[in-house]
């Protein structure tokens, strides 16, 4: 039984270096784009052509950083410490923490959406105010998950005691 852990580890090692992989592509996109927009861009080039192209890296950035931040969650939660969802504690920290970058994720593509759609084509406007209205529903969802789930927490106090006794475990080793 101990190999097929192997193996699960060892997906989960690949899967973060391909998060990693994307995440840090991303930023190389975003900075090249960038660079190039102010270095060699066509000297006809407008503000609002030079500003969305920031938008575009920005949008870009965002989901570097959700790749890097998901890369992260997983190496903390499956690798370094192997956990087991199992408790209602550890099922509410890792859904958080995937959460907070969706969120964040969406809400940032949504005013990037609004501020690139209001001049070229506003009647496209909906669409962005969808996306914005999907990271809204996320997050009361979210919220509503956490108060459920803070009376299951109470049943199983142990569970929270072990979760902080290997969160300050963990600490001390990254020290």
């Amino acid at each position: 039984m101990k190999w097929f852990e192997k193996i699960f580890l060892s997906g989960h090692i690949i899967v973060i270096a391909l998060f990693v992989a994307c995440g840090l592509s991303l930023m190389w996109l975003s900075a090249s784009e960038l660079w190039h927009s102010f270095v060699h861009a066509a000297p006809e080039a407008t503000v609002r052509v030079r500003f969305n192209t920031i938008l575009e890296c920005i949008g870009l950035l965002t989901i570097a950083l959700v790749s890097m931040e998901l890369g992260q969650t997983i190496f903390e939660e499956e690798v370094q410490r192997d956990v087991k969802v199992s408790n209602p504690t550890r099922v509410r920290r890792y859904l958080s923490r995937f959460m907070v970058v969706v969120v964040i994720a969406l809400s940032i593509e949504t005013l990037i959406s609004v501020f690139e759609l209001v001049h070229e084509s506003p009647e496209q406007l909906p669409y962005a105010a969808s996306v914005g209205g999907a990271a809204a529903a996320l997050l009361i969802a979210w919220g509503l998950f956490v108060r459920l789930n803070k009376g299951a927490e109470e049943l199983e106090p142990e569970a929270m005691q072990e979760t902080k006794a290997e969160d300050a475990e963990v600490e001390a080793e990254s020290e």
